[in-house]
């Protein structure tokens, strides 16, 4: 029966406006949403077919049914394939069908690095770096967060480029609720940027979306987007077929036959003007009913009476294939049931022709990853039609039958050397998780699979991390004794976490919604369960991670020294986790001891010179630890004021990185690099060193924590000029909300004291700086952070100084001198500023002699720091360039009277 358009006036009105007025040059942003069944599909087809020849180029792509929620850029492979194979003739084209034969998951890292030069190293690059992290159990997720950004940055600029290159490109996604998260990304940033481009977006939902694909996730987007552009988007509801056009259907459906008056109206009273309804109540009347058709109230019934007018084999046929999903193989049908497959392709044949019910797709209507197999294709006319068949079946004989299919679909007939494609590995493993826990282990182990090959050779992590998800689930559902499920579970969750690590946001330990601490005591407890040395000590230094995000500082320095006794444990075999380890310890340690800190520190920088399995294998991993190790050594010297050997650390540090791709960590060595010059004096070289800092980051979509700190650290630079203080103001107001939107939770309490020191430079709101202090302070008895916390109460101190509550000021100061005391020297931290504002809170409430003193220890300090400058000028630069510096040398005093005067001064100067 073929297929009748009627009626839809109103949509496809709808539909032309937005292509109207982007061939005026106005894009727009519209979402179609439907029932089931409501013809929505349909819809957006004839309109593609009517705009064909018209102002605008109309590009059409959907999710594929079953697996679409699985492709990395899923749609966008699609659309930008279909426009170059448009644009492309001969042998390039030639070239292109080959690329895309891959199958689109695999192919949408190398379709982008053959249409953006340069791309392709940083994706080499980047699958590197997500190798060696599933080998070693760690990746460096700092470096990884801005190559994923960067992927979906490249593919809205593609869509872009390829929109502007000819006609206004309109695209439509339908069902567009099974895209990818990386998909969804980039559907954000195009829409941030349609206004005054040649591209319109049209997005085709379905109200059942929150129960499928990423439906929950596009419901809030959508949301989100009402919001923020009400002026670009639009909505339109689908509505039922009028009376009339149901009528239309009935003549043309049943012209040649005798239809009693009435029928049409009561047709469209029952099924409520849904057009499935309406094309299965119509296929199931016959001359003579009259209109006492008995029509059935709800589809389901519909399907029933439809399916009982086939054979038993027949009826097997399609419940098998309906368990596969909304297409099937005529192949996997012959192995599920036994039946020869030439006696499995005539009975289909027979179904299509005498019944409907399904279709079979030509071979030029095959995806390009079907190229390859030796198939028929069938599809299900509707996918509330497979839904139905597939729910006519008992648990049992469901759970069956996709274990079945999934072995048939393991041995689907190909080319001698011709790997399963990706898209079919994905339809196994989903067999094999539909099939329950008879099949858990195979699940796992799939899921497993696809994860590694996601993360490594996609590049698609939100994807893998939804895998290493199920995997886990699977792992669960084996028994405790079964011999496979401990290595599942660590190997599934070592990954999991390793690939959300860029991702953890600090919590307290009854406040962890992601999860991440008790699954990382779930692989502990495993790994210790198996007895093996080396996978206790990956998740024992995976469980001090997690600690770090849920319960603070202590917690996780304890455990991360167990990682590091436990990889010492396990001699040669250990060496990697050891250095790793080792690494992550001596970045923690400083921030309650710096002296120790630096020790560990040490110890792995020369782990790493003498084992030859570290320095040689070029394994980016190790490469990316050693990277941190010598900028942490670097910052953790200069806050120790070793100021010569951390400048030569860092700079050389700098230049190394600055020929890496990708260049995700030349950031964070520039930021400590930048703090340098600031102690040191050296501002327009602190200065130079932020703005590289924030180009090398570039878009916002690919920005990281560490982009919200240089920028705080430039707007504390600009506020020292009083004329630029609206401008310093507006820069931290801006990098305090990236820092909030940040993943990188330890940068939270260093930026909002950089905010503190912004408003008390300007003399700006000091009731919000205040506000800003006691946050830190609150947040700081939860993640021990003390160096924050010395740093908070320092800052208020100030704060209650320049509102003349001196007593406050000095209660603030001893607290923060307390502090020092108890833990010496902190990272990020300048001694001789705390021992120098304390004083000058003493001196003003009275305490002239405590003041004194705490005068001459901050002028010590300094002077300790400058013998360990080398070079005589920059020595000099320092004693009387910094501000600070030149005012407890020039105008600090030592009297206990005159320290006292010094206070009062000081507080009216604030």
């Amino acid at each position: 029966m073929t297929s009748i358009f009627v009626d839809r006036v109103e949509t496809l009105d709808v539909l032309g406006g937005v292509a109207e007025r982007l061939a005026r040059g106005d894009g727009s942003f519209l979402v179609l949403e439907a029932e089931t069944g409501m013809g929505k599909s349909a819809s957006l087809e004839e309109f593609r077919d009517r705009s064909e020849g018209g102002p605008c180029r109309v590009v059409l792509v959907r999710g594929t049914p079953g697996i679409g929620t699985r492709r990395p850029y899923g749609p966008f492979v699609d659309a930008v394939s279909e426009l170059h194979v448009s644009d492309e003739r001969g042998a390039r084209r030639s070239w292109w069908a080959r690329l895309m034969g891959q199958g689109a998951m695999a192919a949408a890292p190398d379709v982008l690095s053959a249409m953006v030069p340069g791309l392709g190293a940083a994706f080499a690059a980047g699958r590197s770096v997500a190798q060696a992290a599933v080998s070693t159990g760690s990746i460096p997720g700092d470096s990884l967060l801005p190559l994923q950004s960067a992927l979906s940055l490249r593919w809205m600029e593609v869509l872009l480029e390829k929109a502007r290159e000819g006609a206004p490109l309109l695209l439509i996604i339908d069902d567009f609720q099974r895209c990818d998260e990386a998909s969804l990304e980039v559907l954000d940033l195009l829409l941030s940027r349609l206004e005054g481009e040649p591209l319109g977006i049209v997005l085709g939902l379905g109200t059942y979306a929150s129960e499928s694909g990423n439906g929950k996730v596009v419901e809030n987007l959508l949301d989100v987007w009402q919001a923020r552009y009400p002026q670009l988007m639009d909505r339109h509801s689908l509505p039922a077929l009028p009376g009339w056009a149901v009528g239309e259907l009935v003549q043309a459906r049943l012209g040649g036959h005798v239809v009693p008056d009435g029928f049409a109206e009561r047709l469209a009273d029952v099924t409520g003007g849904r057009p499935v309804f309406v094309e299965q109540c119509l296929r199931l009347w016959r001359p003579g009913y009259g209109t006492e058709v008995p029509l059935p109230d709800e589809l389901p019934a519909a399907v029933e009476d439809r399916l009982q007018r086939l054979g038993p084999q027949e009826r097997e046929l399609l419940t098998v294939g309906a368990t596969m999903g909304e297409f099937f193989f005529s192949h996997t049908l012959a192995e599920v049931t036994g039946l020869p497959l030439t006696q499995v392709q005539d009975l289909l044949h027979r179904i299509q022709h005498e019944h409907g019910l399904v279709r079979e797709r030509s071979r030029r209507d095959m995806p390009g990853w079907a190229a390859a197999l030796h198939v028929d294709w069938f599809d299900f006319e509707h996918r509330v039609l497979q839904h139905g068949i597939r729910a006519g079946q008992s648990e049992g004989a469901r759970l069956g039958r996709h274990a079945r299919i999934a072995g048939a679909l393991a041995a689907l007939p190909r080319d001698a050397l011709t790997s399963l494609p990706r898209e079919v590995q994905v339809m196994i493993a989903d067999q094999l998780r539909a099939a329950g826990p008879a099949c858990a282990a195979q699940s796992a182990a799939a899921h497993f699979e696809l994860a590694r090959s996601c993360a490594v050779e996609d590049l698609a992590f939100a994807q893998a991390e939804q895998y290493c998800r199920t995997a886990i689930d699977a792992a669960r559902q084996l028994p405790e004794q079964h011999s496979d499920r401990d290595r599942r579970l660590v190997e599934a969750i070592e990954l999991l976490l390793s690939l959300t690590e860029v991702r953890w946001r600090g919590h307290s330990a009854q406040d962890d919604p992601s999860g991440i601490d008790a699954l990382a005591t779930e692989a502990e407890g495993a790994a210790r369960r198996l007895g093996d040395r080396l996978l206790i000590a990956r998740t024992t230094l995976l469980r001090g991670k997690t600690l770090m995000a849920v319960r603070g500082l202590r917690p996780s320095l304890d455990k991360l020294e167990e990682a590091v006794a436990r990889a010492r444990e396990c001699g040669e075999g250990g060496v990697t986790t050891l250095f790793v380890a080792l690494v992550e310890y001596g970045r923690q340690l400083p921030k309650l001891n710096l002296r120790d800190g630096l020790r560990i520190l040490f110890e792995a920088e020369q782990l790493y010179a003498s084992a030859p399995q570290l320095g040689e294998t070029g394994n980016p991993v190790l490469q990316h630890a050693r990277n941190l190790n010598e900028m942490q050594i670097g910052v953790n010297l200069y806050d120790s004021g070793r100021f010569t050997e951390a400048l030569h650390r860092l700079e050389h540090c700098v230049d190394r990185l600055d020929s890496d791709t990708p260049q995700a960590e030349l950031p964070i060595a520039l930021n400590y690099l930048a703090q340098l010059h600031l102690a040191m004096g050296a501002y327009e070289e602190a200065r130079a060193v932020l703005l590289r800092a924030l180009e090398v980051e570039g878009d916002s979509s690919a920005r990281s924590g560490w982009y919200a700190y240089n920028s705080a650290l430039l707007a504390l630079l600009v506020a020292r000029v009083p004329e630029r203080a609206d401008e310093a103001l507006q820069r931290m107001r801006d990098a305090w909300t990236q820092t909030q939107e940040s993943s990188l939770a330890n940068l939270v309490p260093i930026v909002r004291n950089l905010y503190v020191e912004v408003l008390l430079e300007t003399g700006r709101d000091l009731r919000l700086a205040e506000q800003l202090a006691r946050d830190t302070l609150v947040e700081t008895e939860t993640t021990a952070m003390v160096r924050s916390t010395i740093a908070a109460h320092g800052l208020r101190s100030r704060i209650h100084l320049a509102t003349g509550d001196t007593g406050r000021a000095a209660d603030d100061a001893r607290r923060a001198l307390a502090l020092l005391e108890q833990y010496g020297e902190m990272p990020a931290l300048r001694t001789e500023e705390v021992l120098h504002d304390a004083a000058r809170a003493l001196a003003a409430h009275g305490e002239g002699v405590e003041a004194a003193d705490l005068f001459e220890r901050a002028r010590e300090e300094v002077l300790r720091k400058a013998n360990g400058i080398a070079d005589e000028q920059r020595r000099a630069h320092y004693l009387t360039a910094v501000p600070l510096n030149r005012a407890l040398f020039r105008d600090a005093p030592s009297h206990p009277d005159t320290v006292r005067d010094q206070g009062r001064t000081g507080q009216e100067q604030e």
